[in-house]
Order: C-alpha cells, then structure tokens, then sequence
C-alpha cells in the first residue's frame, strides 16, 4: 500500500505506524485520517503481526488538526479538507464501534501508542482509542479544544473520565493546559514514562513481548471482552467469559499455553 503521509513497517511481529509530517509536528490532515485506517487494516490482516505501535516522526506526536484547514472552517470557506457527513451508525452494541475513531476498539490486536513529543486536539483523541499508551519524559498532552472555541471531539468525553476520572477529565477540557508526561501518567492517562532517548525502540520492545509471549487468540478476545464491558452488565460479562472459556480449551493456543510452561520454553502460539 502507497501511503503519503503515514510510514508503515514491520518487524519481529510488530507493525509501526508513523504518522509522517514532521515539519508540521505531523498536524492532522483528512488524508492521515485515512491512512490510519488503512494502515490498521494492513497490520490487521496481516498475520505476522500481532501488536501495532502508533507514534510520530520527529519531535512531535500529532499537534492537532491543520491550522488551515481550521482557518478556512472559521471563515466559513469549504476547505479541500472538508471532512464528509458521518455516516449514522447501525442499532446496538456495534453502534459504538462505528464512528471516526471509536473503530480503533474493533482493531483485533493491541494498538500502542507512543508518544514521543506534542500531543495535542485530535492529535490527544488518537491516544484515547489505543489500548495503552506510553509516553517519553518532556513530551507534553492537552485537550486544546475549549482554546479554540471547539467542545470536546469524536468521544473524548465518553473515553476521557474513564481513563482518569471526571474531575481530571473537566481539567484538561476546561482549561485546555497542556502537561508533562510524569503529570499524564500520575491521573492514569498513560501506562509508563520512558526516557526519551531510544523511547520508539522501547515501546517497540514492549509491543514484542506482547506479540511473542502472549497468546494472540487470547489477546483478541480479552480486547473485545474489556470493550464490550463497558456497555454491558456485569451478568452479560460473566456470561461472555464463561462461554469463551469453554472455547479456549479446544484451542492450539491453550494447549501450547500449558506445553510451553511444562516444557519451561518460551511459546510457540499460532493465534488459533
């Protein structure tokens, strides 16, 4: 696949994807909006991955939409970078996987994100919709919105104070601050803080483990699992998890799961 605006690799069973504009901190464009997509897709259908890192080129992560783009909405000029109507989303529990970015949650495989320098406006929603995130010491996160007269987008407010509470949430929506790494991580917006120095090839590192010592059956589930949760009772969890777990136990996964430990060697699982 020919991307313009993204990098795409992969190696040792992690696919990276590089959102690639560095002159403009790699600000958000319609195009990169659909890479992204593609990209997922890619790494998704590709069975010599099993984890997926998002990160930025150069010193910035995504530092918010283009500012012409917004510049010409403000005037109200129709931009070449326009976004379409939103398709309305279907009826039920998928309805919630179906919009902008929320589909990011259907991804069948852990997404990562590293961010390794500016995150900011839509550049922070990316984040909200991977599984974990880490960041590099000095980079700095903040919603921006409420700064450009702008009201929380694409779910933030849904995805937000689940991550780090409603009183940090209305914090950073509120007043728009920008904060440090060490501040995102002590409310629970980011798993870890690496240095910056060798950070990408650290999360990389992170995204290996997952992809060599954790089933990727298991891996699959529990995601659709953990998300599904979030719109059901805990009756219709337990039933899901007791119903998988009958599953699990026909598996090629399951059975290396228990060979590898008795054999005490590392794992040699197919995903099936």
């Amino acid at each position: 696949m020919n991307f313009q605006e993204m990098l795409y690799d992969v190696a040792d069973g992690v696919a990276t994807i590089t959102f690639n504009r560095p002159d403009k901190l790699n600000a958000w464009t319609v195009q990169m909006q659909h890479e992204l997509k593609d990209a997922l897709k890619l790494a998704t259908d590709d069975e010599a991955v099993r984890a997926i890192v998002i990160t930025g080129a150069g010193k910035g992560f995504c530092s918010g939409a283009d500012m012409a783009r917004l510049q010409a909405s403000s005037t109200g000029e129709k931009s070449a970078m326009q976004q379409p109507p939103l398709t309305p989303p279907g009826d039920g529990l998928e309805a919630n996987f179906e919009r902008r970015y929320s589909y990011m949650l259907r991804v069948p495989k852990p997404v990562i994100a590293a961010i390794n320098g500016a995150c900011a406006g839509v550049g922070f929603v990316i984040p909200l919709y991977c599984d974990l995130r880490y960041m590099a010491d000095g980079a700095r996160i903040g919603t921006v919105f409420v700064r450009r007269g702008m009201v929380a987008e694409h779910g933030m407010a849904w995805m937000l104070p689940r991550l780090i509470g409603t009183a940090n949430a209305l914090d950073l929506l509120f007043s728009g601050r920008m904060i440090e790494a060490r501040e995102a991580k002590a409310i629970g917006l980011v798993n870890d803080v690496l240095p910056m120095e060798g950070f990408l090839p650290a999360v990389q590192a992170k995204a290996r483990d997952l992809a060599t010592l954790s089933s990727p059956r298991a891996m699959r589930i529990i995601k659709r699992q953990v998300y599904d949760a979030c719109f059901q009772s805990l009756a219709e969890a337990t039933a899901v998890a007791d119903a998988e777990i009958v599953k699990c136990r026909g598996t090629e996964d399951f059975k290396e799961g228990v060979a590898h430990f008795m054999e005490k060697r590392p794992p040699r699982f197919t995903g099936r």
